[in-house]
């Protein structure tokens, strides 16, 4: 894909007994999705768990959101209630015809 835009779903396991602390710590590292050209499309919750569609307009952007030293912060101070997440590269499936 070269340095093509790039499309993901992370699929988020909260801590059990942290789900409130888990949904913060989303709050504030999506928010730093704009400064490397990604974008939240779609954010799903339900049972300690949350489906999130975001767009990076390049792979550079991605990659740079990874090691952003604020997002790395963030996760330190969240610690052991910080949630882990799958994250899956996909593309768009054209209906079928």
């Amino acid at each position: 894909m070269g340095d093509a835009g790039l499309l993901l779903v992370a699929v988020v396991e909260m801590v059990p007994d942290s789900v409130e602390a888990g949904a913060q710590y989303e709050d504030e590292v999506l928010a730093l999705l704009p400064r490397h050209g990604g974008t939240l499309e779609r954010r799903l919750a339900g049972g300690g768990t949350e489906v999130q569609i975001i767009s990076f307009a390049t792979r550079a952007g991605y990659d740079a959101f990874m090691v952003d030293p604020d997002r790395l912060a963030i996760r330190a101070r969240y610690g052991d209630t910080a949630p882990t997440a799958r994250v899956l590269e996909v593309a768009e499936v054209p209906p079928a015809t």
